[in-house]
């Protein structure tokens, strides 16, 4: 690869720390001189790596209250992505979660685009979206993302080629734009975790993540509180939290949002993670398994790509209260005792970084670049 080209990163929103940021992180690792696109930058709530780099808003970014309202400004994306100026530029990746793939590349710049998911309010979630949204959302919603969809499926063909974090993403990409796509797992710090001696693991089972309704945390907490079976759920806000709580028996215990050496170390002495949603990818999972420790997942989405039935976690097909209940008590009757942290950790190792970058090359190749 030249060291001389000129890479445009462009990145959906930078307003926090998540999966996607810590996709965009590597890449700019790969390309040390890029310049990132996005439609908001919030400085402070990014990190310094990223904030290295010189980061250029659209026009979405210059908008009243644009840091906490920018989805508010959705149906504006499309046209600011494309009066984004990328002449001179000899690469463009983009990463795709909200808008960001419909820029206009220069004709010989290659586009590759990194696919966390096709636009969820747009496509398989847009009913759950609208349904909980407010009346007035409710109202011009139809009119709207009508509109968004065409142009989301005609910017899709301007790309030159597409990496999906997980086959599940990959299969969306293939059902609404009609492409496909190179599978590339996002990559994930595995080298930060570590089993701990099995004197030191505890007994009980963790939830942790974003209390958010699609992840379930509702399902964990009834099941458990049924089982009188120890959980700890760590993750915020705080008001689903209280929800979650009043429901909630004593053997569930809430530990909020917890700082990350709280966090590594329950991963690594829980009896297992319990993972009730459907995800694109899931890092929490690998992490945890990179902990030496096994998971227990409703089996659809991203799970399908970092989790091996019956060797390093069990799944249940039924996304329910019972279905998570029979899970946990399969996995203490056939798999809990001959556990080994060892072939766990080495599982989790396939997801890390080196793999990532070398997805992402391999993909760049395919398409010229």
């Amino acid at each position: 690869m030249p060291e001389t080209r000129r890479v445009a990163l462009i990145h959906y929103w930078l307003v926090g720390m998540r999966g996607g940021e810590r996709v965009l992180e590597s890449l700019c690792r790969m390309f040390p001189e890029a310049d990132i696109f996005t439609h908001v930058h919030v400085p402070g709530q990014t990190s310094d790596l990223l904030n290295a780099h010189r980061i250029t808003q659209t026009r979405i970014g210059r908008l009243p209250m644009a840091p906490k309202l920018y989805q508010k400004y959705l149906t504006l994306m499309p046209r600011a992505l494309e009066e984004i100026d990328l002449t001179g530029y000899d690469l463009v990746i983009s990463s795709e979660s909200g808008p960001a793939k419909g820029v206009i590349a220069p004709p010989d710049a290659p586009h590759l685009c990194y696919v966390h998911s096709p636009m969820r309010y747009l496509w398989d979630q847009y009913h759950a979206y609208r349904n909980s949204s407010g009346l007035l959302t409710r109202t011009l919603m139809p009119p709207l993302i009508h509109g968004l969809r065409g142009w989301d499926v005609t910017s899709a063909a301007r790309v030159d080629g597409f990496a999906s974090n997980s086959t599940h993403v990959a299969n969306r990409v293939k059902k609404y734009w009609r492409r496909e796509s190179d599978i590339v797992h996002p990559p994930v710090a595995v080298q930060d975790f570590a089993p701990v001696p099995k004197e030191e693991l505890g007994d009980f089972y963790l939830w942790a993540g974003e209390l958010a309704p699609y992840k379930r945390p509702d399902q964990a907490v009834e099941a458990f509180t049924r089982m009188g079976r120890k959980l700890v759920v760590i993750g915020g806000p705080d008001k689903t939290r209280d929800a979650l709580k009043a429901k909630a028996g004593d053997n569930v215990t809430f530990l909020g949002k917890a700082p990350f050496s709280v966090l590594k170390e329950h991963m690594a002495r829980c009896r297992a993670l319990i993972f009730p949603g459907e995800e694109d990818f899931g890092i929490v999972p690998v992490e945890v398994m990179a902990s030496g420790r096994p998971v227990i997942a409703y089996g659809r989405g991203g799970i399908l790509d970092t989790v091996v039935e019956g060797q390093t976690g069990v799944f249940y097909r039924e996304q329910s209260v019972e279905g998570l209940i029979d899970a946990v008590e399969r996995f203490e009757r056939e798999l809990e005792v001959d556990l080994d942290p060892a072939a766990l950790v080495a599982h989790a190792a396939k997801f890390d970084e080196a793999t990532f970058q070398a997805g992402i090359r391999a993909s760049l190749a395919k398409i010229g670049a």
